[in-house]
């Protein structure tokens, strides 16, 4: 096992049959309920409730470990949020993504004003450990306020057109919304998103720009990093 992976003392379940699970919840757009029902047909035998446990005690790890494995950075930040429903209730998403379309930080908010802006800014440059050349924002007035308290020396450019980066980043979680028939809470929601947004990308290479051997030969060494950073080795077999 790969000494920076997660702890699984006191699990009972082999470390690959934890890692396998919690890649088919985040990785695709299943249920707990799905999730058993794939390792049943695969010969596990493991309750939904047990895959849920999993999903919330080492999916942000494994999202960590991915993170820490990325290269800097890019030094243009796109920058967007989006109104999501929580438990029935509107709230906004806010995410970051550098000029290759990686996740940098995402955070839910009640409001998209000023505070929030400045509140989002802060734990993004905390984050990301490094201050880019150039945000670029949609025209959202409270951007450039927070803009000028937070990161004045930084290039802003606010303007729509220049951000379809940002705005299709959120793709994959209005799918994932879909699929989950909505969030219950803006806490779960928040750490759901955190753990997705670290772990879907990693298995979504731009597939368009790659030949199909060049896309298996990506793909299988994104697999053995996934392997390294959960400490799994293979996928279960069936029994």
């Amino acid at each position: 096992m790969d000494s920076t992976s997660p702890s699984y003392k006191g699990h009972r379940y082999p470390v690959e049959v934890i890692a396998h699970c919690v890649w088919l919840y985040f990785r695709f757009p299943l249920s707990f309920r799905e999730v058993e029902e794939l390792m049943l047909q695969r010969g596990v035998i493991v309750s939904y409730e047990t895959v849920r446990r999993w999903c919330a005690k080492f999916g942000q790890a494994y999202a960590n470990g991915l993170r820490s494995r990325r290269p800097r950075p890019g030094d243009t930040w796109h920058l967007d949020e989006v109104f999501i429903k929580v438990n029935g209730e509107r709230k906004y998403l806010w995410r970051a993504v550098d000029a290759d379309g990686t996740v940098l930080d995402i955070l839910i908010q009640n409001r998209r004003d000023t505070a929030g802006a400045r509140r989002f800014f802060r734990g993004l440059l905390k984050k990301a450990c490094s201050v880019p050349r150039v945000v670029v924002t949609d025209k959202l007035r409270s951007y450039s306020a927070a803009h000028r308290e937070v990161m004045p020396s930084v290039e802003h450019r606010s303007h729509k057109g220049l951000n379809n980066r940002a705005e299709n980043s959120h793709q994959p979680t209005r799918q994932r919304e879909r699929a989950m028939k909505g969030f219950r809470s803006v806490g779960g929601t928040q750490r759901f998103l955190s753990a997705f947004s670290g772990i879907s990308p990693h298995f979504r290479p731009r597939r368009h720009l790659m030949t199909a051997a060049h896309y298996r030969v990506e793909m299988t060494i994104r697999f053995a990093i996934w392997d390294q950073i959960t400490g799994a080795t293979a996928p279960p077999t069936a029994a």
